[in-house]
């Protein structure tokens, strides 16, 4: 039997979209997030000089082909089978090598729908080919990933190959079941199900124990209850079972909630009615993709997956985290509010977050009409926290008309929320001349560039301008900053630490100054959540 894993193909990203960031879609969540505001951002992806001329307002040939799957190459068994061939003869990858890819791929596309915190328990059931290898490498990524995995891998292969993934398995402590350790009804033990058994390489019928496994697995879809979560069901590459050309023959086949495809697509996913769908792998060269002519979707940034089409519309109303966090104690808070947050700051630096010093600044003007936006921490201590902006923009605006502000850090994967008030006051000119001059020269010339807030006819005004400033101080010279440019310190009056917990029981802490024998001493009190 070929190597059915080695079909992962990939188109490798085509730099098509702007973007200040290669953010991968596989770190896609499905919650209203601040990196589903931009397209480019989303997509990572970068500009190719000279495609299509202006890319503003056009939609690109990768966009068409991730959102319409009628747009994408779908291969059928022969294809599929020669471009394992050539994967494995003048390409020279090897069967191990493809199936850790491949596994990787079905795990990160598991992690980008289902999270760990609602479902924990992954069932993978492993064939005793290809397609059960994947499921192995799988499992285990998804160990690492914070699920736990069990495997149930009742016909196994007596390779050195499958000997060690089953080793590196069982050193991790994943538990192997055996068909009868498997529960009756497996929506009880389980939130995923992984279906890791036949390929797109099987033929015929499938035969003990794996009938009765599909069946299962398809009764849970048709004894569904509507009350209660019923465990998602994965396929990787073909739902086992479904003709890989025609798809479900019988009409009662496995009707998988995910299919992540390898390669590309076979015929078969064109009937998958699923809500997820995702193309795993990425490392086809150009001369398999110009040989088959494969129209593929470009994966983006560093993943290793893809969506194909679009996301299933969400009801908003139904988006929630059950937060899993450690408790926020009065007795084990530090006593200064602004080394607490020295020590949640470092918390989220360690943490890895992107830009966990971005943080909501409302202010208010005299008209009582408050405005939020992201800004960035440039600096705190116990004189307060320091950020840098137009003086005549409308927050400097709001400012000059009332001097008092609200901070507010979010840190996602963190469970954590700060919030900070206090009167807001200009910092010193050395102060702002110091940091201007630190910053790279092009946010200088932008600096200058922008008349923040004002309304302009379009963005060649500021692209022009930018130009003339940057050929007028090419030679080196040092750029001034401008007098309506410099920084705000805020000097707190309240901070309150906030902790997600289950059940919305969240965690909240307020510090609170007050004095005592001629100091400042911060009261700490607990707030309903």
């Amino acid at each position: 039997m070929l190597r059915k894993a080695k079909r992962m193909s990939c188109l490798l990203s085509q730099t098509l979209l702007p973007s200040s960031a290669a953010n991968s879609v596989c770190n896609f969540k499905p919650t209203i997030a601040p990196h589903h505001l931009l397209l480019p951002r989303l997509l990572g992806l970068r500009p190719k000089i000279g495609f299509l001329g202006s890319l503003r307002g056009m939609a690109t040939k990768m966009d068409i082909i991730q959102q319409n799957p009628e747009a994408i190459s779908y291969l059928n068994q022969k294809e599929a089978a020669q471009i394992d061939e050539i994967l494995m003869g003048p390409l020279g990858f090897s069967v191990d090598q493809l199936m850790e890819l491949a596994g990787l791929s079905v795990a990160a596309a598991i992690a980008e729908v289902y999270r760990p915190s609602e479902y924990s328990r992954v069932l993978t059931i492993c064939g005793p080919g290809n397609n059960g290898g994947d499921g192995l490498v799988a499992a285990r990524h998804l160990y690492h990933f914070g699920y736990k995995p069990f495997i149930c891998y009742p016909k196994r292969t007596a390779k050195p190959l499958y000997d060690g993934l089953v080793t590196q398995l069982e050193s991790l402590s994943v538990p192997f079941l055996s068909l009868e350790d498997l529960p009756k009804d497996l929506s009880d033990s389980f939130d995923i199900l992984v279906d890791a058994m036949f390929g797109f390489s099987f033929h015929g019928s499938p035969r003990p124990p794996f009938d009765d496994l599909i069946q299962r697995l398809v009764a849970l879809k048709l004894n569904g209850d509507t009350h209660q979560k019923s465990p998602a069901i994965i396929s990787i590459d073909i739902p086992s079972g479904w003709h890989v050309e025609e798809g479900d023959l019988s009409g009662e086949g496995i009707q998988p909630d995910m299919l992540v495809s390898l390669t590309a697509p076979k015929l078969c996913a064109k009937r998958f009615s699923g809500s997820h769908h995702f193309l795993g792998g990425r490392f086809v060269p150009p001369s398999i993709r110009n040989k088959f002519n494969l129209q593929l979707p470009a994966y983006p940034g560093t993943s290793m997956c893809v969506r194909i089409g679009k996301p299933p519309k969400i009801d908003i109303s139904s988006l929630r985290e059950n937060y899993i966090s450690p408790a926020l104690l009065e007795e084990e808070v530090v006593a200064d509010p602004f080394d607490q947050f020295q020590k949640w700051f470092d918390d989220a630096m360690v943490a890895g977050l992107k830009e966990p010093n971005a943080m909501a600044l409302s202010t208010t003007g005299k008209d009582g009409k408050p405005s939020s936006r992201i800004v960035l921490l440039k600096g705190f201590d116990k004189d307060g926290f320091v950020w840098y902006t137009n003086y005549e923009g409308r927050k400097g605006q709001q400012i000059a008309e009332n001097p008092h502000a609200a901070l507010l850090f979010y840190w996602d994967d963190l469970n954590r929320q700060v919030r900070i008030e206090g009167p807001v006051q200009k910092v010193s000119d050395e102060e702002s001349e110091q940091y201007f001059h630190s910053r790279p020269r092009g946010s200088q010339i932008g600096a200058i560039v922008s008349q923040q807030s004002t309304v302009i006819p379009g963005r060649h005004v500021l692209l022009d301008e930018y130009k003339q400033l940057e050929a007028k101080y090419s030679d080196g010279f040092v750029i001034p900053k401008p007098k309506h440019w410099g920084g705000y310190r805020l000097k707190p009056e309240m901070f309150e630490f906030w902790q997600g917990q289950k059940s919305r029981l969240h965690d909240r802490l307020r510090y609170i100054p007050e004095t005592a024998d001629g100091k400042t001493v911060w009261r700490i009190e607990r707030l309903a959540p």
